[in-house]
This record gives structure tokens, C-alpha cells and sequence, in this order.
């Protein structure tokens, strides 16, 4: 498997500390937040699929989402672009600023602002107030579009979002908390670090147990801070709650590593309280505060995080699908390459494509990541990551062009708690770098965009100077842009320095824009917004702009809704009380292969008997050869993909098949387990369905819109599928996640079967798929199909729809 987790996103070095959260502002400039909606609104008719409600409380989710579930983002934003806007890039340091007016509005959907922490009191902070404070007391004098508004009682970044957020009311704005160098610690007032444990003890204890006292006081100062300063929402960026030793910020590991054991319950505990919390707080307001998280992408990482069990709290999850390859190790490969080509040289050394039991499936890539999370969420609540910024090595040896090829060091970074590495470039091919531990340029290759278009065309720019070149730099060698298609992933190699520079460019991104229409995802996050690039013709130089992401604009701004339905067949409409759980996790390098125990649990007034059946799907992100050590019989009945994963895997699930062993039954209340084993990550496998007495019901943990929980002794569900039809499979042509998702207002309500009388033909069955001249009876009448269908339910089709009414029978 990979070494332990990149040193993460770029820039995080220390800055001006930011304010301190400080009690709430009651009712004061909740600016740029939708207006209030009644509570008398059918609010459960606009909550996403899957999303978790708290308990007896009203959300107002339709001031936020639609009728089907869908985010209202503006007519010209059928997709998210969500962009990361960091507090630190003011200008005042003598680089090149970025403001908020820098910001592109009208092509934007969401901004993040970039960080908040958790101080030591663990409570959401930016610092102390004051004048130098970049998120609430700093000014720009004679800056154009930096003039504060006067009628906020605040200053600095917060008070210009709020000034464009009245210009622009469909932007929402969201806080974001932690980061590379700020989930362990923070920086205080005087720019050092404070190692004050951050979200690693805020949310769990020494001993490993969840620190609710911690968790309620961050959730209650988030609440407040939101409030205060006009936040739509609260953005969670832990790196990272997982069990796999060594991952994080190396300043982190002697405090993380000792609670390897309790994280991921603390990060579910944490997303939890926050969800419940925010929730509250909605329905008080008259409006739904969104709640998201950048999330991982490395197949490595996500295998220590169970299964992303915190998916049903947040509106959406924004993935990190970047920093996959670095100098962290000696492998030259993409920042952020959208498919698996099968060559990738670090997965290649692990044994990823030589093990049988991995399907060949390389999972460092934005394609597998997508499918990672598809596996428990509808493609619209999923935004994929791109990077503003490059990665890259020097003295790099064999490969294509670099392309592949190895760069190794022994001269690691100071602080960055390894004894090998990568070669990361320096110099002018790594001005965004970092300082390590002892004030050292941190090779890494790390560069804005728009340097590396400078770089391309042959161009010094004139901010060198600004970055500690004189300004008679020259260029040593060529850079020459490469592509490659398969892996939608540019690059500039420099033969004569044997150095690459993994780059984004509008190739790569319209590629990836066109990638998240056709698969009906929700949007793209960007890390970050200050490296995006424009052309200035009259300097003759790339500085920033807003290139990349007009183009995302202009691809999303006509494109079909985004796909808001997890499942890709109809679910029973009505749903039972019985709890699934994955747990009992072995820990980090341990877990493999992958073997959690999975506990079914019976909240319903009823025995299961012997045979009782469940199914449920788990996505294509790990091979379709999940099995039990249980005697429960576990089998695939249905794989969406098979084989290798190179240009990207074909479809989002494979669906199990398991039954309750003959001899036993399931009591109300009882509990029983199954020793379950699978190969690569999968997050919280979904879709899940029980048979018995000749009846299929939905889970209610599932959270399925349109379901309802009922009594099995009063409950009219799905008749079970014949054998036939049920494992029939889903055309992978047509998944709920295409460029044309089925529009899913509350899921369509099965209805009960009518009496069959002399009906001969099997009942109508809404799981099953159908084709051309197939019968079935339903509703006392006999229908044949004209064409494929599958979950249209015969009576409501019309004349001209796919059911002919062949008469009574």
C-alpha cells in the first residue's frame, strides 16, 4: 500500500492569527443567507436523499434545496463550483494579493473560507481581534473593491465576503475549519504554532473514547460563530481521522498516533453533534446551514476511516482528489489524474495490479475516489477536487517524460518526520513552498498556476522579485507541456533539469467539467482560487485570474440537474426498523483484508425467521468479491464493473445477497454478527432491502426520501422478486449518476398488489427489470411491456407509455 498520507495541500505556513469566534451576535447580518422559509412547508419534501434529520425538529430544507432534493444554486448553476479562499494571501507580506474582490462571483456557487481552528478551550477561533487580524480587523486603503462596508461592525475578509455576498445572494459562504497545519494546532498571535491537540482531542480522549464535552462546546462556538459573521455553513477539514499510523501532519503524530484506536468514532460523534446542532439552530432561523467536509482521496487513507460512517450528516462532501502523488516518496506521477492507466508506479511496487484479490483496480485517481463516495451517496451530494496549483520532483530518472519515473532523496524536509522521500523541485519551479521545521525551503514543486503557464511559455514574470529572485532570472531549459489522455493529466517536463511539474490546464479541466455532467455529480471544489490564471497582454505574463474556472462556468451553466438518487432501481416504500452496522474494524495496517464484523440488529415487534434475505449494494471502488466467513452465504448477485479500473470504472455498485442461516431466527431486540471480508476501501454500503414471509421491505437507516417506517405486522411492502427478475442487471449505459439523472422527487410509493384472481402471470415486481413483450399482472389486470422498463408501475403509464393493458384476469 502507499507510504503514510502526502504532507497535504500547499501553504500552510504560519500567518497572522485570526480572530476568536467570541459569543454569538443574536440576529445580527445573516448576510447573504436565503430568506427565512415557513415552517409550515412540507420541509421533508426537500431534503436530500440520504441526508440525516434530527429528530423532531423542523429543517427548513427547502430554503436551500428544491422539490426533488437538488441545492437552488441559481438558474445558471446546475453544478457547484465551490472555491477555497485563504485568509493569508493579503498582499501585506509583499506577494501578490487576493482579496475578495478578486473573487468570481457570478462563476462561483460557494466559497470556503480558509481557516479557522480549534483553539485550546476547543472552541472555533481565527485569533485575536485587532487591526492586523486578516479575517475581521484588517483594511485595504486605496485598494479598488477592498472599501469596507460601514454598516458591518467588522473588518477584513469577513466584511468584504459579506459586501459581494449582497451583490451576489445565490453565493453561499462557508467557514472552513482545520487544514494541513491546523487539525493538530494552531498558529497564535505571535505566528507560532500552538500544539494544542486541535480535532484529534477536541473529539476524542487519551484513552480513546469520544470526548462529547469537547465535541458540544466546538458544535455550540460553530453555531455561534456562523451566526455572528454570515456563514451558510460550517466546512470540516480534518486531515485525518483514520487508524493508519502516521497519517497527518507529522507535528501531529505523537498525539494522533496514541488515538489511532478512537478517531473515526470521534469524527462520526463530531459530524453528529455538529449536523444536530446546525439543525437546530435552521429551524430557529428559518434557514438550512450546510455542513460538509474535504475529505481524503487516497485509497490508503480512506482504508483507516471504516466506512466514512459520517456520509448521511453532511449536505455534500467535498473530495481532496489531489496530492496523490508528491514528494513524500521517490514516485513521479500526477497531482490529481482523473483515471488509472495500470501503469502507476507506486501502485505497481505495492503489488495493486500483480494481486488478484485487488481486480487490478488502482485507486489512487479522481475516477476511483468519485466512486468511493458514490457508494453510499447520491452523485449531486459528491463535489470532486481540483487543484490551482502543481506538484513536483527534480533529477527525476526513467519514465515516460518523467511520466512514471522515480526521483528519490534522503534529504527529507525538517519536521516532516520521514527518512526518505521524494525529490521535490526548488527554486523558481516552487514558489508557493512552504518552510520546514528549521526555516528551509520545503521542496515540493508547489506552484500557482499561473507560474507554471509562465514557466510554459518560456516567461520571468514580474513578481519574481517578490519571491526573493533577482529580476535579471532566467529560465533554465524548456518546459514543455505534455498530456496525457487516458489519464486526463498535463505535466511540464523540463529535459534539461529532469524536472516535472504535474500542471491543470483547460484541457484537463474541461475534461474533468464534462466528467461531472455526464455522471450526474454535484460539483467541483477548488484548492485554491488564488491559483487560477489570466493573460495580460499588456505585461506580457499569466497572473492570477479566473481562467479555470469561467471554463467550469460555462460547461455547467446549461448542464442537466445533478443525479439526486442514491439507489439505481425504485426501493420498497416502506421500511423497517433494523439496524446494520460495519464495525469492530481491525486497525490500520492490520485491516487487510478489509474485515469488519457486520451487526444486524432487530428494532421491529417481529421474529426474523430462517432464510430471511438481505441485499444491500457497496460501490465499485473495491472489486466485486466481498464474501463472509460466516456460513450466512454472501453472494454478488449483480456487478456493475468488472476488471481493471484503467479510463475509469463503468458503473457505481455491486449488490449482495445474504440470508439468515436456516437454523436461526432473529428475535425482536436480538442482535447477531457476520465476519464480512472485502479488498479495497468501500464507504457505508447502501440500498438495503429485507425479504421475509414473501415480503421485501427498505432499511430506515438507509434514509431513503419517499419511505416511510412501518410495523411488519401492519405494513403492506414489495412483493419478493422472482428469482429471475432480481438479479436481472442494471444497464450500466443509464445509471441514476448520468448526464440525464432520473428527477426524483419522494421516491416513486410501491403499490400493494391487487387480488390476482386467475392472473397467471407473475405479479409486477418495481426491482425487477423488464423488456419488450415480458407480462406480468397487477391490479387484477394482466400488462405486457412494449419496451425496457424497470419501477414504472403499470395503470400509471398512459396510452402511450411502456405498459399495455391486456385486460382483467
Amino acid at each position: 500500500m502507499s507510504p503514510s498520507s502526502p504532507p497535504g495541500r500547499p501553504r500552510r505556513r504560519p500567518r497572522p492569527a485570526l480572530l476568536a469566534a467570541g459569543a454569538a451576535v443574536a440576529g445580527l447580518l445573516l448576510a447573504g443567507l436565503p430568506a427565512a422559509v415557513s415552517h409550515a412547508a412540507d420541509q421533508e419534501s426537500c431534503r436530500p436523499d440520504g441526508l440525516y434529520e434530527t429528530p423532531g425538529v423542523d429543517v427548513p430544507y427547502c430554503s436551500v434545496y428544491d422539490s426533488a432534493g437538488r441545492e437552488k444554486m441559481g438558474p445558471d448553476h446546475q453544478r457547484r463550483v465551490i472555491g477555497y479562499f485563504t485568509g493569508w494571501r493579503t498582499g501585506k507580506d509583499g506577494k501578490p494579493a487576493y482579496l475578495a474582490s478578486d473573487i468570481p462571483w457570478d462563476k462561483v456557487t460557494h466559497i470556503n473560507y480558509a481557516f479557522a481552528h480549534v483553539d485550546s478551550a476547543d472552541r472555533i477561533s481565527v485569533g485575536a481581534d485587532g487591526p492586523t487580524n486578516a479575517a475581521t480587523g484588517m483594511t485595504w486603503p486605496g485598494v479598488a473593491g477592498a472599501e469596507m462596508d460601514p454598516d458591518l461592525p467588522y473588518k477584513g475578509h469577513f466584511n468584504l465576503l459579506n459586501k459581494f455576498k449582497k451583490q451576489h445572494p445565490n453565493v453561499k459562504t462557508l467557514i472552513s475549519v482545520g487544514g494541513w497545519a491546523e487539525t493538530g494546532g494552531y498558529f497564535g498571535d505571535d505566528g507560532t504554532r500552538v500544539d494544542s491537540g486541535g480535532f484529534y482531542s477536541m473529539a476524542t480522549n487519551a484513552d480513546g473514547s469520544v470526548n462529547q464535552t469537547g465535541i458540544d462546546t466546538f458544535a455550540d462556538s460553530a453555531v455561534d460563530f456562523i451566526r455572528t459573521y454570515g456563514f451558510n455553513g460550517v466546512d470540516i477539514d480534518y486531515e485525518y481521522p483514520t487508524s493508519m499510523k502516521d497519517a497527518g501532519n507529522p507535528l501531529d503524530w505523537s498525539l494522533a498516533n496514541s488515538r489511532r484506536a478512537g478517531l473515526v468514532k470521534g469524527y462520526a460523534a463530531l459530524m453528529r453533534t455538529l449536523r444536530q446542532r446546525l439543525d437546530r439552530a435552521g429551524a430557529a432561523d428559518g434557514r438550512h446551514y450546510l455542513l460538509s467536509v474535504a475529505a481524503p482521496s487516497s485509497g490508503y487513507l480512506l482504508r483507516g476511516m471504516e466506512t466514512f460512517q459520517v456520509q448521511k450528516y453532511l449536505d455534500y462532501v467535498n473530495i481532496m482528489s489531489y496530492d496523490l502523488h508528491g514528494a513524500w516518496n521517490e514516485y513521479v506521477g500526477p497531482n490529481a489524474s482523473l483515471f488509472d492507466d495500470g501503469k502507476d508506479a507506486e501502485l505497481a511496487a505495492a503489488g495493486v495490479y500483480s494481486t488478484s484479490q485487488y481486480g487490478g483496480i488502482g485507486y489512487l485517481n479522481t475516477d476511483w475516489a468519485y466512486h468511493y463516495f458514490r457508494g453510499s451517496m447520491p452523485a449531486g451530494r459528491i463535489n470532486i477536487g481540483l487543484p490551482y496549483y502543481t506538484r513536483g520532483f527534480k533529477n527525476v530518472t526513467g519514465g515516460t517524460n518523467g511520466l512514471w519515473g522515480k526521483a528519490p532523496s534522503t534529504s527529507c524536509p525538517a519536521g516532516s518526520g520521514l527518512t526518505k522521500c521524494g525529490d521535490g523541485a526548488v527554486g523558481i519551479d516552487n514558489l508557493w513552498h512552504d518552510l520546514d521545521t528549521d526555516g528551509k525551503e520545503a521542496p515540493a514543486g508547489s506552484n500557482p498556476m499561473w507560474h507554471a503557464k509562465n514557466l510554459e511559455k518560456g516567461i520571468v514574470g514580474d513578481y519574481v522579485t517578490r519571491y526573493g529572485f533577482p529580476a535579471d532570472t532566467e529560465l533554465t531549459g524548456t518546459y514543455v507541456r505534455e498530456y496525457d489522455s487516458t489519464l486526463v493529466a498535463p505535466w511540464l517536463w523540463n529535459a534539461q533539469k529532469k524536472v516535472f511539474l504535474s500542471t491543470e490546464d483547460e484541457q484537463s479541466v474541461d475534461a474533468k467539467a464534462d466528467y461531472v455532467v455526464d455522471h450526474g455529480i454535484g460539483g467541483t471544489m477548488v484548492w485554491e482560487l488564488a491559483g487560477d490564471y489570466a493573460w495580460n497582454a499588456a505585461k506580457g505574463q499569466y497572473e492570477p485570474g479566473s481562467t479555470l474556472t469561467t471554463a467550469m462556468y460555462e460547461k455547467f451553466k446549461s448542464a442537466s440537474p445533478y443525479g439526486a438518487k442514491r439507489s439505481t432501481v425504485d426501493l420498497p416504500s416502506q421500511a423497517l426498523d433494523i439496524d446494520v452496522d460495519f464495525g469492530q474494524f481491525p486497525l490500520g495496517d492490520s485491516n487487510y483484508p478489509i474485515s469488519p464484523k457486520l451487526t444486524i440488529t432487530n428494532n421491529t415487534s417481529v421474529t426474523l425467521p430462517g432464510g430471511t434475505e438481505f441485499r444491500f449494494d457497496y460501490g465499485t471502488s473495491a472489486p466485486g468479491n466481498a464474501k463472509d466467513q460466516s456460513g450466512w452465504g454472501t453472494t454478488v448477485i449483480r456487478s456493475d464493473h468488472t476488471g481493471d479500473n484503467v479510463g475509469g470504472l463503468k458503473g457505481d455498485y455491486h449488490r449482495v445477497s445474504l440470508k439468515l442461516p436456516s437454523w436461526q431466527m432473529l428475535a425482536p431486540g436480538a442482535s447477531t454478527q457476520v465476519d464480512f471480508v472485502y479488498y479495497l476501501p468501500v464507504s457505508t454500503p447502501s440500498n438495503w432491502t429485507v425479504t421475509f414471509g414473501g415480503r421485501t421491505y427498505a432499511l430506515a437507516g438507509d434514509l431513503t426520501r419517499g419511505t416511510t417506517v412501518v410495523d411488519p405486522g401492519q405494513a403492506t411492502p414489495t412483493p419478493t422478486p422472482t428469482a429471475t427478475s432480481s438479479a436481472s442487471p442494471t444497464p450500466t449505459s443509464t445509471p441514476s449518476g448520468s448526464a440525464t439523472p432520473t428527477p426524483t422527487g419522494s421516491a416513486t410509493p410501491t403499490a400493494s398488489p391487487g387480488p390476482t384472481g386467475s392472473c397467471t402471470a407473475a405479479a409486477w415486481d418495481s426491482a425487477a427489470v423488464y423488456t419488450g413483450g415480458d407480462t406480468v399482472s397487477h391490479q387484477g389486470h394482466t400488462w405486457k411491456a412494449k419496451w425496457w422498463t424497470t419501477g414504472e408501475e403499470p395503470g400509471t403509464t398512459g396510452e402511450w407509455g411502456v405498459w399495455q393493458d391486456l385486460g382483467a384476469c
